[in-house]
């Protein structure tokens, strides 16, 4: 059979020349991860943040660094294996060539892989699954793109894995899943259906009442790495559900896949798979925020998001975590705003997480996962339009927000 056609309509590379100068040139994430840990090292060398604190920064983001690069080897191996091939197919398939049906299908899929196995993963793993669908059915990349990006941030909200912000969150509230759950259960589902309905509007609409060819079930060309990688997803998932720590099981699978190439595809294998821009990008920007919020980012924050355990000091805990998630990073966004929230203020702490979780939809680096999205857009060629990619974020971060905290308002003690 043909290939499919390129993601996007025919003119797809176009938007690359409507990105921003800074952003337009192929190395510019190479040259931000550097930045960010040079600066991170001059604090370091400078006394500006000591080598103990320094030390224990590295070493609490460890876990996180190993997990995000094996979860990209993983992802990458398993796409060429095809699997996220088979995957977006059969998506296609219930859908029955209906646009609406294709995007609820899309948008619950998001949704539940966000909450259960951890935004990161989501944009990892459902992102190639999003642009191999629009490949398959020749239909326009962008707005199942948008969806896997944005459902990764907004449906994180539910439970203590499903971002680590919320573990970090629930670790200092003592809450048990449970408990944990119950807060976030009423935002949480505000946050979906706000974030939906956005999609629809800013994305989906134009094209909603076109129809799709349905295709047939996808044969994969090796077979037993079809079925080895996809067999390591599902382990990947089982991992996690029972409580396996993320490092662990994603570098258990990624070796498992990896063994499998080497028997099969060994030229799959090569030093292009390390991801080293996020590892270094992450480790810059906490000690980048460990070192300002030293010298003077903690007396800000203190001052921005008061003492007030009320709806009023929730809702700006809220607007001021969202808005420095997008400046900085929303995980040490969160770090830095949780230092500054006053002990048993336990709303006004998760008006915080739902800030930094939702709000981070503007600038690509605010979040890993977008970040992790951007990587995964890069590998299959999509050229993503960055000033529709800032409006609607901005549109949508203030909508998803304005809805959200009303509904953690209900809940509050």
């Amino acid at each position: 059979p043909p290939d499919p056609p390129p993601v996007g309509r025919p003119g797809w590379r176009r938007p690359l020349r409507r990105m921003p100068a800074a952003l337009r040139r192929a190395g510019t994430l190479d040259g931000l991860a550097v930045a960010a840990l040079a600066a991170g090292a001059l604090f370091v060398a400078t006394g500006l943040l000591p080598t103990a604190d320094a030390l224990a920064t590295v070493g609490r983001t460890g876990p996180l660094l190993v997990f995000l690069v094996a979860v990209v080897v993983l992802a990458e191996l398993t796409a060429r294996a095809q699997v996220f091939d088979a995957v977006a197919v059969r998506i296609a398939i219930l859908g029955r060539g209906r646009r609406w049906a294709l995007f609820a299908l899309l948008v619950t899929f998001a949704t539940l892989t966000t909450i259960f196995l951890n935004l990161d993963t989501t944009a990892v793993l459902l992102t190639p699954v999003m642009l191999a669908v629009a490949a398959r059915l020749g239909i326009v990349a962008l707005p199942l793109a948008m969806t896997t990006v944005w459902l990764a941030n907004t449906a994180s909200l539910l439970l203590p894995v499903s971002n680590l912000t919320n573990l970090l969150a629930a670790d200092r509230l003592g809450l048990p899943v449970a408990a944990f759950a119950g807060r976030m259960a009423a935002p949480q589902l505000v946050a979906v259906l706000a974030t939906a309905a956005c999609l629809w509007l800013l994305h989906w609409r134009r094209d909603a009442a076109a129809r799709y060819p349905v295709p047939v079930p996808h044969r994969p060309a090796d077979p037993v790495l079809f079925r080895v990688a996809a067999a390591a997803c599902v382990l990947f998932v089982a991992g996690i559900v029972a409580g396996v720590t993320l490092a662990a099981v994603s570098v258990a699978c990624a070796v498992v896949v990896l063994v499998a190439f080497a028997v099969r595809d060994r030229p799959a294998i090569g030093w292009s798979l390390l991801p080293w821009r996020l590892p270094v990008l992450v480790t810059g920007l906490f000690l980048i925020v460990e070192t300002v919020g030293r010298h003077g980012l903690s007396s800000l924050l203190a001052a921005l998001v008061g003492t007030d355990p009320g709806p009023a000091g929730i809702g700006l805990a809220a607007a001021v975590g969202a808005v420095l998630a997008n400046l900085l990073n929303n995980l040490p966004a969160y770090v830095a705003g949780e230092a500054v929230v006053p002990a048993g203020h336990t709303d006004q702490l998760l008006g915080l997480l739902l800030g930094v979780n939702v709000g981070p939809l503007v600038l690509p680096w605010a979040s890993l996962a977008t970040l992790l999205w951007l990587e995964r857009c890069r590998a299959a060629g999509l050229a993503v339009p960055w000033l529709r990619f800032l409006l609607t974020g901005l549109v949508t971060a203030v909508v998803v927000l304005a809805t959200a905290v009303p509904a953690l308002l209900l809940t509050a003690g």
